[in-house]
Formats: C-alpha cells, sequence, structure tokens
C-alpha cells in the first residue's frame, strides 16, 4: 500500500539530518539543565515566591501512581513493579504528608481548574484508596467548578467498581492506552490488551458520565507493519475518542534496561510512513493535528484552544489552562510554578524517605531567569500554534525580536529552504511539514543547546 498525497509529508532526503535526538519541551528550561543544589528549601522558596506572585491566580494538580503489576517493554515513565498493597498505603500516607508540607507554603483557596492522576498506573489503587486519596486532596485544595478531572487507566485492571467511584467523585475525562492492538505487537512489547476490552471500557466510561476520552498510540514499536497499524488505526477510530496521541516510541536501553527485550524494530522509512499516514487518518476523520503528537475533535476543548491562542505545554501534555501554576505530587513529580521548577526524589525510596523527616521531597530545580522566560515562551507558542508573532513576544518580554534573535533566525534560513517555516518580517510561521518537526525547530531557540551542544544530555529522536 502507498500512502496518498498530503501536506503531511517528510521529504526523504531530509529524515537523516532531522532525525535527531532531542527535548520534547514539556518545560523550558528542560529537567537536565536543573540543579540538586536546589533542594527542598529552593522548594520552599519557589512555593512562597509563587504564592505571592500569582495570588488568586488558577492551579492545576497532579499525582503520580508509580505502581503497574505488570512491566511494559518499551515503558519510559517512572514506576514501580508491585503486588503488595501495604506498599499503596504507605505511599498514600507519604502523598498525605506532602500535601501538607505543600500547602503549608502556598494560598489553598485558589481554584484548582485541572486536577489529574497519572503512572503507573492510577487504577492500580482499589476504589476505596482512590476515594482516600481524592479526599486528601479535596480536603486541602478547592476545585473549581468545571474543572477538568482525570486520570490514566489500564483497561487490564480497571473494573466497574473503579469507574463507578470515579465517576460519582466527580472525574470526568479518562486516557488509556492502547498503542497498537494488532496481537503481535502486544506480545512483544509485554501488554496483551483487545480491542473489544478498550472499546467496552470507554463505553462504561460514557456510560458514566466522562465527558471526554483520550487514548494513545505508539508507532515506532517491534513487530509493527503499515497494514497492523492501518487496521489499528480504524479499530481506534471506531471507538470514537475525543483525543488522541500518537507517541514515537523513544528506544533508550541505556536509560529504560527493560526496553532491551525489544527486538525487530521498524526502520526509520516505516516509522515515518506510519507517522504521515496517521496523520493522513485522522485529519481525514475530521481531528485537529494539535501540536507534534495530539489530535482532538473539532469540537474538544485542545482544538478550541489552539484557535483562540491559550493553549499550552506542560508535563502533562497539552493543556488548555495556560494560566495555572501546576504543583505535582508523588516519586519523581514535577512542578511548574511560572518562575521556577523542581522535581520530586525520582526513587520510590528516597521519596519514602524524604516525606519520613520534614525537609520535603524536593531533589532538583531551577529558577528561571528572564532570558529563560522569554525562549519558554517563544518554544510554547511555537509548538503549541505553529506561529510566532514578533510584536507580541516583544510587548510581553520589553525587548526587539530581532535583535535577541538574529543568530536563531538566520539559522532558520536552513529551515525555511527545506520547507519548514516562513520567516515573515513580522513573524515565524510553521508549515504543515515543519509541524512535524516542530521539536527541531523549537531546539534552534533552545540557549543551552546553542552554548553546550556536546553536553551528556539523553533526549529521544525527533523522528
Amino acid at each position: 500500500m502507498v500512502p496518498p498525497a498530503s501536506a503531511f509529508r517528510v521529504p526523504r532526503d531530509l529524515l537523516e539530518r532531522y532525525a535527531q535526538s532531542g527535548p520534547r519541551y514539556t518545560s523550558y528550561p528542560t529537567a537536565p539543565e536543573w540543579s540538586a543544589d536546589f533542594g527542598p528549601e529552593g522548594g520552599r522558596e519557589a512555593l512562597r515566591t509563587n504564592a505571592t506572585a500569582r495570588a488568586g491566580m488558577p492551579l492545576s494538580l497532579y499525582v503520580h501512581i508509580p505502581f503497574c503489576e505488570k512491566l511494559c517493554f518499551y515503558c519510559g515513565c517512572n514506576i514501580q513493579l508491585n503486588k503488595d498493597r501495604a506498599r499503596v498505603t504507605a505511599y498514600l500516607d507519604a502523598l498525605e504528608r506532602e500535601v501538607a508540607w505543600v500547602a503549608a507554603q502556598v494560598d489553598t483557596s485558589r481554584p484548582v481548574v485541572q486536577l489529574h492522576w497519572g503512572g503507573g498506573t492510577p487504577t492500580h489503587l482499589q476504589p476505596d484508596e482512590i476515594e482516600r486519596l481524592f479526599g486528601i486532596l479535596t480536603g486541602t485544595f478547592r476545585i473549581a467548578p468545571g474543572a477538568e478531572v482525570s486520570l490514566e487507566v489500564h483497561p487490564n485492571v480497571t473494573t466497574r467498581a473503579h469507574v463507578e467511584t470515579l465517576a460519582k467523585l466527580g472525574f470526568n475525562r479518562i486516557s488509556m492506552g492502547v498503542q497498537d492492538f494488532d496481537p503481535v505487537v502486544q506480545k512483544a512489547v509485554n501488554r496483551l490488551q483487545s480491542f473489544e476490552l478498550t472499546r467496552d471500557l470507554v463505553a462504561m466510561c460514557r456510560e458514566q458520565g466522562f465527558i471526554s476520552v483520550n487514548l494513545d498510540l505508539m508507532y515506532g514499536l517491534p513487530e509493527q507493519t503499515w497494514d497492523g497499524f492501518v487496521k489499528t488505526m480504524e479499530q481506534v477510530l471506531a471507538i470514537a475518542p475525543d483525543r488522541l496521541a500518537l507517541f514515537h516510541y523513544a528506544h533508550l536501553p541505556s536509560v529504560f534496561p527493560h526496553q532491551r527485550n525489544l527486538k525487530n524494530l521498524p526502520d526509520s522509512d516505516l516509522k515515518l510512513r506510519l507517522f504521515e499516514r496517521a496523520i493522513d487518518t485522522f485529519v481525514d476523520a475530521g481531528m485537529a493535528y494539535i501540536g507534534m503528537d495530539h489530535f482532538a475533535r473539532p469540537d474538544n476543548e485542545l482544538t478550541h484552544a489552539r484557535k483562540d491562542g491559550s493553549l499550552r505545554r506542560n508535563f502533562m501534555g497539552y493543556t488548555t489552562c495556560a494560566d495555572s501554576d501546576l504543583l505535582s505530587f508523588g516519586m519523581s513529580a514535577i512542578s511548574d510554578l511560572d518562575g521556577a521548577y523542581y522535581q520530586n526524589q525520582r526513587t520510590l525510596a528516597a521519596y519514602m524517605t524524604a516525606m519520613e523527616g520534614l525537609d520535603g521531597p524536593v531533589a532538583k530545580g531551577m529558577h528561571l531567569s528572564a532570558d529563560d522566560r522569554l525562549r519558554r515562551d517563544v518554544i510554547n507558542t511555537l509548538i503549541g500554534h505553529g506561529r510566532i508573532d514578533k510584536a507580541r513576544i516583544e510587548a510581553r518580554h520589553s525587548i526587539s525580536f530581532d535583535a535577541v534573535f538574529a543568530a536563531e533566525w538566520a539559522e532558520l534560513a536552513v529551515f525555511e529552504a527545506d520547507g519548514l517555516v516562513s520567516r515573515l518580517p513580522e513573524a515565524l510561521e510553521v508549515t504543515p511539514v515543519g509541524q512535524m518537526l516542530i521539536r527541531n525547530i523549537c531546539m534552534v531557540f533552545d540557549a543551552y543547546l546553542r552554548q553546550a551542544p556536546e553536553r551528556g544530555r539523553i533526549f529521544s529522536k525527533t523522528l
């Protein structure tokens, strides 16, 4: 089968040049630039500064549930395999102490417009444990009317009792991984999950009043074929999700040793053809292509946010809550406090030890300079909207765009010649091909990569 003609086609002579390692820009500066010297005291300072500088502004909350019953070999998340319910209870105890630690530094009356639980597998928690954790959060923070209340689930461990409990508590959005419905691929990655099980869980969620369903797909997995992935996409469209995420499998066995189990990975050309076909398939089905790896129905909040300029990217992916500060809880969780980032201890043992004391869980972080804020704004705008209006950036940061970014603008001439961008007197516009390579374009504006390109950062491939 030959892919149909489309604006979303990367010329193959560009593949070698642009298929390089690069950040996904869920933050800028990216986590490798943060310092361990920041520590718990830096976390307290950042929380207190934010509470004053952003008084009355909305909050988003994220909770990391690291537990899984089974290891998916492609996984790049920070997880813990677990069959011991006592570990879950101890973790919830630690989360309760962390919530109290954060609450002592912030104004808990600020409205929470977004709450998300990720993992791991949040539905590794039993219904009564879900109720306990939800009570810890809502007993401390004020959930705003109409807030986005969501979590990630694994269909293999999510029961009707889970769904009914979540609906009763007020969860209204749900996300679940699919990756690929091909049973050969599923066996290779150690994740068996049938189309019927996934379809029925989505139907159950909608019966219980969930207003948005997201499915995750992944291309570049072992044993993937053109025909198999085309069939998967057809099955996904039959489920009719409100949102879709299409991730490029990041093969980093030096970081995630379990990925060494994966063999027979598709070559670069097949991966790119799968990506191109997926964009065609979902756009032809009426979904909007949001950013670099997301799709949404025309009536979805993400689509509206991209159109009106309010779309933002953070550690939860694309979000419509552009004005909110993110407080995150649990091992490895990352908080985004407008002027600072901090990350909790990455291992379960270190996090649990930290929460037994009074210092707090912060492992590293960073206060942002004026230049960091400027470049973060440029990168976020590019990755969310595909266009930089020079005058708007100048007005927000009191700078001359052409003066500050003279070297970057000149470097973009190559990208323009390759058909990725258009450099206009008043703006930078990203083409459809450029949208597929948006990480490469954003890297031009990354001062840390420019200053020390050979520093030992480990990122996934952009294609």
